[in-house]
């Protein structure tokens, strides 16, 4: 196909997918389109060590669209200088660096932050969160659980596959079944995407304990503070909530389509995410519209980078004091911009085990060994509806309680009522049910759509069933775990 069919294509996806785009939007499609692979390659080379042709591959088969231009993708790895080239037939180029302990960054040709993690301590914290499971892979407890992860590992005879990489599941604070794909393991860390922003969501949370930002006051931004200026309206919640209405776009669909959307030039052609979405107008009132997407947890990491201390480092050490290090976290990698600051919407990655801890904070209002990590109420503000999220969305998190057409729907293809998750795409989720004390890790690389293909509502209500439990179902009697109450502050 010749490079004049391409240019049809991206002409004719973009009069399909918004017929009012401007022109300089679409030519910001192929430099998305190289920075997404990019990165990815990148984080799952050098960070997860896995196969870079399996990554370009399963990443491009779950992104819907990808297929009208995975043919013109081009990607070499280079793993002396450890960085990343992908180009799309000379209309988009985008490079991805790693750094050691850092992860990878996208290289857009400018000045970038000379950054380091901070040395290690000689003497680590110990976890408060006691160990959930021995060296080896845990084999499930019983029968059921063991059909439960056959069926999450199954895949059809035809596509979409489902791919899915690791499952691991907590109940009491044991883990009582476990299995990865071939090639990964307990020790290898896997990418989160959004689920990233349940971290951010959490560390937001723990500064609001130690009194360093406030939910309803209006975030110190300093480009919002002029006088008059109406996005001096929007509070740490908004953020957290989606609702702060900046007109940025949305990021709440995965695929070829969403490259238009003004937030993914953020994500994939800035150096300084939060200073360009830190620079949008609104498009709607603070807290009066949902919008879900990623600038609003850019904003947010850019408040947890200046509560830290300022620099890189400060974030990464925060993070581990506070949050990593207490639940027993060791293999976690933040990934940060060009200009030092948390890609907190998106890019941590850590082993499924790491991922099921952090779920394990919100089993027990944000205690963990007897010491508070996070405010008194945040667990259940939370995962307390946000007003017209139709998909069912907390404060970080994905939810089931409320009445959106998202909770609704999960419940009725089997998770229970009280079931609240973070959630990542193309198949990302640490799923936490307080009824059940369970807590489960479900990682792979399979399309959004349709809904079952990840096969995570049977997988929830699989284990659900093994466990001893029963989901809660659209008109349950049973007592609501959770309130909606905002923590005090």
């Amino acid at each position: 196909m010749t490079r004049r069919n391409l240019l049809l294509i991206l002409t004719t996806t973009t009069a399909l997918s918004a017929l009012a785009l401007t022109a300089a939007r679409a030519r910001d499609v192929p430099k998305v389109a190289t920075g997404f692979v990019a990165n990815i390659i990148c984080s799952e080379t050098f960070v997860s060590g896995q196969d870079p042709q399996r990554i370009f591959s399963e990443t491009t088969a779950a992104m819907p669209g990808t297929g009208l231009i995975s043919w013109a993708l081009n990607y070499s790895v280079d793993r002396t200088r450890k960085d990343v080239t992908v180009s799309l037939l000379g209309l988009g180029r985008s490079h991805a660096v790693y750094r050691e302990g850092m992860g990878c960054y996208l290289d857009h040709g400018g000045a970038v932050a000379d950054i380091s993690p901070p040395a290690a301590e000689s003497k680590p914290m110990p976890a408060l969160l006691p160990d959930i499971a021995g060296p080896g892979v845990a084999t499930p407890a019983n029968p059921q659980l063991a059909a439960a992860l056959d069926r999450a590992f199954a895949e059809p005879s035809s596509p979409p596959f489902r791919r899915t990489r690791a499952v691991v599941v907590v109940k009491d604070g044991h883990v009582v079944a476990e299995r990865y794909a071939e090639g990964y393991g307990i020790e290898t860390p896997l990418l989160g995407f959004s689920a990233t922003k349940s971290v951010i969501s959490a560390l937001t949370g723990i500064l609001v304990r130690k009194g360093a930002l406030t939910l309803d006051q209006p975030v110190p931004i300093a480009a919002w503070q002029g006088a008059g200026d109406p996005r001096h309206a929007i509070t740490v919640d908004h953020l957290l909530r989606h609702t702060a209405g900046l007109a940025i776009g949305s990021s709440l669909e995965a695929s070829l389509g969403a490259a238009f959307e003004p937030v993914n030039r953020m994500k994939f052609m800035e150096s300084d995410m939060a200073a360009y979405v830190e620079s949008v107008g609104l498009a709607t009132p603070p807290g009066s519209t949902w919008n879900y997407n990623d600038g609003n947890f850019i904003i947010l990491s850019h408040l947890i980078r200046n509560a830290a201390g300022g620099h890189a480092s400060d974030v990464i050490r925060f993070a581990r004091q506070e949050l990593f290090a207490p639940l027993g976290m060791r293999n976690v990698t933040l990934e940060f911009d060009a200009s030092g600051n948390p890609e907190g919407s998106s890019q941590m990655l850590a082993t499924a085990r790491d991922w099921v801890r952090f779920g394990m904070l919100y089993l027990n209002d944000g205690v963990v060994g007897g010491k508070r990590i996070l405010p008194e109420g945040w667990v259940k503000y939370s995962a307390s509806a946000t007003p017209n999220a139709w998909v069912g969305y907390g404060a970080g998190f994905w939810t089931n309680l409320g009445d959106s057409f998202g909770a609704n729907y999960r419940i009725e293809h089997g998770m229970p009522r009280d079931a609240f998750f973070a959630k990542g795409t193309i198949g990302q989720y640490v799923v936490i049910v307080p009824s059940e004390r369970l807590v489960i890790v479900r990682l792979g690389r399979s399309p959004n759509w349709p809904p079952e293909v990840d096969g995570v509502f049977g997988l929830v209500s699989d284990v659900v069933a093994a466990t001893g439990g029963k989901a809660r179902l659209a008109g349950s009697d049973a007592p609501p775990v959770l309130a909606s109450r905002p923590p005090n502050e």
